[in-house]
């Protein structure tokens, strides 16, 4: 089973590249973030021509997630992050396929930071944890993922003095981040990476791209059931280098039957 999770940073503008990746990777499952759209606007006509079908949790002009299954329609769990009950962006969407449950997310990037931005990133960061603590407990086959927003160590960056200052790598976010490891999630990536130097980023500005200057902020986290399933994972990076392409790419993990 291939879970994959892809930051397309507008559907609309990478539908193109967006249903190439698809047909030539078909994972079972596709996690989207930023689509960027209303839920009305959203093109499932288009995924299913293919195969897929979609569940979506759009918002006007930013945010936005949505699940995609070969196959088989995601069943929704949970629409939006619980805790918050004032927090109107669509950040979040939880469903079961096939067995597992998906939580995808697109995590506040909280820049400027400090700040209200970084506030939000946070305070979402500890609600994420409660929400998925209660799938640990209950012993739910779990994958959480999207981009999070978050440079857990110095290795995942290309230059630490460049982002420094970010929200992104601030102590405050990676202990955060530590915090949900701490709590039995598993980093698909990062377990079977350890030296680091895997980007899934790379910023449309100064040449980032073609010069490696990238970073790891989309990540896989496996609850034990899933983990001791772990059989490969990896960073589809050659879809960041097409034409009009996001300025992420794809991750995915695969889990034996």
């Amino acid at each position: 089973m291939r879970i994959a999770s892809f930051n397309i940073n507008g559907i609309k503008a990478r539908l193109p590249r967006l249903l190439e990746w698809l047909e030539e990777t078909r994972p079972t499952v596709a996690c989207l973030q930023e689509i960027k759209t209303m839920d009305e606007g959203f093109p499932a006509e288009e995924f299913e021509k293919i195969g897929y079908h979609a569940i979506w949790h759009g918002q006007k002009s930013f945010n936005g997630v949505a699940i995609l299954a070969d196959g088989v329609k995601p069943e929704e769990k949970q629409r939006g992050l619980p805790g918050d009950d004032s927090d109107e962006q669509s950040r979040y969407l939880e469903a079961e396929v096939n067995g597992v449950r998906i939580c995808n997310l697109y995590l506040p990037n909280g820049n400027p930071q400090p700040g209200p931005k970084f506030d939000y990133k946070l305070a979402w960061m500890e609600r994420l944890r409660n929400r998925i603590a209660g799938h640990l407990a209950a012993e739910i086959p779990t994958v959480v993922l999207g981009d999070f927003n978050v440079i857990p160590e110095d290795k995942d960056v290309w230059a630490v003095k460049t982002m420094q200052d970010d929200a992104l790598m601030q102590p405050e976010s990676r202990d955060a981040y530590a915090r949900l490891l701490n709590d039995g999630w598993t980093d698909a990536l990062g377990t079977l990476n350890p030296r680091g130097g895997v980007w899934t980023y790379w910023d449309y500005q100064a040449g980032a791209w073609q010069r490696d200057h990238g970073f790891r902020i989309d990540h896989l986290l496996l609850s034990p059931d899933c983990a001791d399933r772990l059989a490969a994972a990896g960073v589809d990076k050659d879809h960041r280098g097409r034409e009009k392409a996001s300025d992420h790419a794809p991750v995915w993990v695969e889990l034996r039957d």
